[in-house]
């Protein structure tokens, strides 16, 4: 596999990261996950937006940082799949300075800048069975806005979904159900799309902005209001949005007796994906 570093496009296993990166030392970096379907970058302008947004206001130097579209169209065009479904990964850290100090290094610390493409084959299940989900407490820093690569708070919700046999873990916050450790959360509710409030709290995710455009593309009501974790069972419809599968739907919530229908809703909204790829 031919990965992206600082530059040079070289075999990922030939890789060596300094054990001085900040990213290693501190979690100090940020990263994206892009889908590419037969060479095309599905939502590449959003990915980026929200990179850079992100590194304003981790305040990274982004002098000399390159064209990442340009780099991830050669890593598919180096790896053979621009006319494969592939996985593209981004990630940006502060750097390795040579002293471990907390504060931000000289501003003319060379970013540590890395991207690699692989081949993704989608599980078709999750779409069209449904998943099931659980509940965690909401356990993250209060800026789950930024796409940072701390993630051991969602590393712990997606174990604990492992354990429990089921898809996904949803966060919840103040009785407010927010978003899974690595996907969006969506209910259907008297024919509305409803989705909670981007804050500091809610990742602004590139496919939950996908199923907002495409609800206005499809007259369907999108509204945005804090879905409540003891008025989840009123939902007609429960979905999950990620970059992995689009929408899916969810039929079962640990500790709910209810279980959910695969509703119109969301295999309207399905039929959209499929149309805008």
């Amino acid at each position: 596999m031919i990965a992206y570093f600082n530059g040079k496009f070289m075999p990922k296993a030939a890789i060596a990261i300094s054990p001085d990166d900040r990213g290693f030392l501190f979690a100090d970096g940020l990263y994206e996950v892009i889908r590419s379907y037969g060479g095309n970058l599905f939502q590449m302008e959003a990915h980026l937006a929200r990179l850079v947004r992100g590194m304003d206001y981790l305040r990274l130097n982004t002098d000399g940082f390159g064209d990442l579209e340009e780099i991830c169209n050669r890593l598919l065009e180096e790896n053979e799949l621009t006319d494969a479904e592939a996985l593209i990964y981004i990630q940006v850290t502060r750097g390795a300075p040579p002293q471990r100090l907390h504060h931000f290094p000289d501003a003319d610390t060379p970013l540590t800048v890395y991207a690699s493409a692989q081949p993704f084959t989608p599980n078709p299940d999750i779409q069209e069975l449904g998943l099931s989900v659980t509940l965690v407490p909401d356990q993250r820093w209060a800026r789950c806005d930024l796409k940072t690569v701390g993630l051991t708070a969602n590393v712990l919700a997606a174990q604990h979904a492992r354990e429990k046999g089921v898809f996904e873990a949803l966060f919840v916050r103040d009785g407010c159900v927010m978003e899974g450790s690595k996907t969006s959360f969506l209910i259907v509710s008297q024919g509305k799309v409803v989705a909670p409030p981007l804050t500091n709290y809610i990742l602004g995710s590139v496919t939950r902005q996908v199923v907002e455009f495409l609800c206005g593309e499809e007259n369907i009501p999108f509204v945005a209001r804090p879905i409540y974790q003891d008025r989840v069972s009123e939902a007609d419809e429960l979905i999950l949005a990620g970059t992995t599968f689009d929408v899916a739907p969810i039929t079962t919530v640990i500790g709910f007796e209810k279980k959910w229908a695969i509703g119109p809703v969301t295999r309207k909204l399905q039929s959209a994906f499929q149309k805008m790829r």
